[in-house]
């Protein structure tokens, strides 16, 4: 990393990075120099973390879910580890100002789903981070879009978030001197529009704001990947997935690129109040890979397309066309095919990890071949399903598994980063984690071909340098996420597996010579 072209303060290191502003974007993200694949471009400590809103109760320190132990100081919820943990951040921040306005905590049903008090903790972070770094806050986060007008106009929300996060701050918390009405809901609307999901080192999840990070413009064909670090007060990393040229808009997805284009633009639309114009909502096929196209119910060859990808917001009708032979369907027929299919599909996830997942899983993918385009995303999902289930359920695990299920789990992983590739390139998460799981067939297929004398000694070899080939790149990838994290003990297996791969290849090497 080159000092000359680097920026640092004590929250945010940043390099070969800008800022840029214009009327369509408001304040974005452009590499001032050419990028290569994996270089790091930002570092970021977060304003403030917090509870997610419309959650349900949790220790207010460690995230842990359905505690229900109190803080011995205020009596919000916190875990008995934490209280007696004097830097736990509850006890730090908000357990002063509730102590003092003698804010009390009220319990709910037991199950409830939704505790409307805790919508308030994340607000109250970020304002009192506001007071405790003036600057930044002015700076960086004052800028920051939120939205107002659109979101007084979903007025239930409006509303709900008025009484029982603006106004109970000001009122039972007492803290109408220190911030106004309009100070708390443009904050509320930061964090809507701004603020990234993150998980803690034991998988419980919250969210965080990056004031510098936050303003990434979005695409759903992005080229940077962000790893979020737990172990180090949840510091963001922003890495390139792509190499990337200078003055390029630095790039993230908004929403699960894995989603169809109708799914994304309701996503971006409703909850971060903008309508994505990027060349995969522009395109109908979605970069050639027909990832929302159906199977025409008129002609053989045929498949339906939106005429306008992107729909006419707010209605989305748009007509669906068969490009073969100029059948075309509403977008409401089309709509409720969809959600009959995803209902099925939502059906059996719901299913215990086991043989009846798995079975249905492979049923429903069969009988979507006459409805759909190989792979449209709601088969892309269930083949990601197969690909998690193969090797782990009773029944089908790894040494169960005859050479016909070992192919079967290998081509569902070509097929799953045949679309990750277009849609996810270079350094991404998703990939990485397919391309570990197809080592494991292939490795497994070589040893019980080479066996069976179905393959020589050099075919064995270059088969499992295959697999070291995608191993390494799985490496590549993983090796910036926090060790601690599910991605992070991946990569370490992946590295052994690596190693050993690499061990017995060089023993066949000199077996061959």
């Amino acid at each position: 990393m080159s000092v000359s072209n680097m920026t640092a303060t004590p929250a945010l290191e940043v390099n070969r990075t800008a800022v840029e502003c214009s009327r369509i974007y408001g304040r974005f993200l452009v590499a001032n120099e050419p990028v290569q694949r994996g270089e790091l471009l930002v570092q970021e400590q977060p304003l403030a973390i917090g509870p997610k809103c419309n959650g349900y109760v949790l220790c207010l320190a460690c995230y842990r879910p359905d505690v229900q132990e109190r803080c011995s100081l205020c009596g919000w919820p916190l875990c008995s580890l934490c209280d007696g943990n004097a830097s736990n951040q509850h006890l730090e921040l908000e357990c002063a100002v509730l102590q003092l306005a003698k804010a009390r905590f009220y319990e709910m049903p037991a199950g409830s789903l939704h505790w409307p008090q805790l919508d308030c903790i994340m607000p109250l972070r970020v304002l009192l981070a506001k007071e405790a770094q003036p600057e930044r806050w002015l700076n960086e986060v004052a800028p920051m879009e939120h939205h107002e007008q659109a979101r007084r106009e979903n007025a239930d929300v409006w509303h709900a978030d008025r009484v029982n996060i603006a106004q109970y701050l000001r009122g039972p918390c007492k803290l109408a001197e220190r911030f106004s009405e309009e100070l708390i809901m443009q904050v509320v609307g930061v964090l809507e529009v701004n603020a990234f999901e993150a998980r803690t080192s034991q998988g419980y999840p919250l969210r965080c704001l990056y004031p510098y990070t936050g303003i990434l413009a979005h695409n759903c064909v992005p080229n940077t990947a962000r790893t979020i670090h737990p172990s180090e007060g949840y510091k963001i990393r922003l890495r390139a997935m792509v190499a990337l040229e200078a003055g390029q808009q630095l790039q993230h997805s908004y929403t699960y690129t894995l989603d169809g284009t109708a799914q994304r633009q309701a996503h971006l639309r409703e909850g971060k109040y903008f309508t994505c114009s990027c060349e995969r909502c522009l395109d109908a096929s979605e970069l050639q890979t027909h990832f929302s196209s159906m199977k025409c119910g008129q002609c053989t060859e045929g498949w339906l397309l939106p005429k306008h990808p992107t729909g006419n917001w707010p209605s989305m009708n748009s007509s669906w066309n068969c490009r073969a032979c100029d059948h075309s369907t509403s977008s409401e027929e089309v709509r409720q095919i969809v959600a009959a299919l995803q209902a099925e599909v939502n059906a059996v996830q719901a299913l215990d990890m086991g043989p009846k997942r798995l079975e249905e899983s492979e049923r429903l993918l069969r009988k979507y071949k006459s409805l759909l385009h190989p792979s449209h995303y709601i088969a892309t999902s269930l083949r990601q399903l197969l690909i998690e289930m193969y090797g782990r359920v009773q029944g089908y695990e790894m040494v169960q598994l005859t050479d016909q299920l070992l192919e079967r789990k290998a081509s569902l992983c070509r097929e799953v980063l045949r679309v990750l590739n277009i849609f996810e390139p270079g350094l991404s998460r998703a990939r990485a984690m397919n391309l570990y799981e197809l080592h494991v067939p292939l490795v497994l297929l070589a040893k019980s071909g080479f066996i069976a004398s179905k393959l020589s000694g050099g075919e064995l070899r270059a088969r499992l340098v295959d697999a070291i080939d995608l191993l390494k790149e799985c490496v590549e990838i993983l090796q910036h996420e926090d060790q601690r994290s599910q991605e992070g003990i991946l990569c370490g297996v992946a590295k052994q597996a690596l190693q050993q791969l690499t061990i017995s290849v060089e023993g066949l090497g000199s077996e061959l010579d």
